[in-house]
């Protein structure tokens, strides 16, 4: 890791970055829905998205809480929370916050779920316990968390490939790590979890999926890191970005994505 860029969130809030986060949210809302059905979330919940980004997962919790129910999605950028706010369904909130340090009264709520935050900001204890903090007795915290591993195209090629060790390099030169989603099966049973369980899932994409295009765009909003951290130079990303999109727009090409390992457990009553 690099002290100069440690702590540091890689990824830019660039042209595009909305979107690209609206179509992951899409491509992962099937696997997110039977994440809540396993946990068992009821009408009347009162539930939390910790760095919800644009929308979330306070979609898929609306459908499952009701009118009855309650969720607040919580994220600091002020354009991916008036995004939400926009297209929010009368149950939903949005607010500005820290996920380490959400300044929310401790018990407050059923469900509290984190996707792609114990990763990617490189304090998953810290995050754990806050997230604990704010779970009611016998309430249940929930984590989808990716394994950057099992990122791959089919047939392979030289451009994909240096953007996926571009892409982990990127974030472990920030002290993040996307390469042990598992130990987060243990890390909830150690911050004081009980009952937990975990399901891993790994999707895979056509050449006409808007996901075939992950890989690309994730360079498009790692480009200052991964120049910084000497992993890419400016001058060759622009014709890797254009042979990497023109095989994954190849018919016979197929990609799949990073491993998501949900991970969920009661806080003891």
């Amino acid at each position: 890791m690099s002290d100069k860029f440690a702590g540091n969130y890689p990824i830019e809030t660039r042209v595009g970055e909305l979107e690209r986060l609206l179509t992951q949210g899409a491509a992962l809302a099937d696997e997110g829905r039977e994440m809540l059905r396993h946990i068992g979330v009821k009408p009347g919940w009162a539930c939390l998205d910790i760095g919800c980004g644009p929308r979330g997962i306070t979609d898929l919790l609306s459908e499952a809480v009701g009118p009855t129910g309650k969720v607040l999605g919580l994220d600091m950028n002020e354009q991916f929370l008036a995004y939400g706010r926009t297209n929010a369904p009368p149950n939903v909130e949005f607010r500005r916050g820290d996920a380490c340090d959400s300044g929310l009264p401790a018990g407050e709520f059923d469900l509290v779920h984190l996707r792609f935050v114990a990763s990617t900001a490189g304090t998953p204890e810290r995050l754990l316990k806050e997230a604990v903090r704010l779970a009611r007795p016998g309430g249940v915290v929930a984590l989808q968390e990716p394994d950057g591993e099992s990122l791959h195209c089919y047939p392979p090629h030289p451009a994909y490939e240096r953007f996926k060790r571009a892409l982990l390099g990127a974030f472990k030169g920030v002290g993040a790590e996307l390469e042990n989603a598992g130990r987060f099966y243990a890390l909830g049973r150690q911050a004081g979890l009980v009952d937990v369980a975990f399901r891993p899932f790994i999707l895979g994409f056509r050449s006409t999926d808007p996901m075939s295009d992950y890989m690309p765009s994730m360079m498009e909003s790692l480009r200052g890191t991964v120049i910084k951290l000497g992993l890419l130079s400016e001058a060759e990303l622009p014709e890797l970005l254009a042979q990497c999109r023109e095989h994954l727009r190849h018919p016979d090409t197929i990609s799949t994505s990073y491993t998501v390992m949900q991970v969920w457990g009661r806080k003891p009553v």
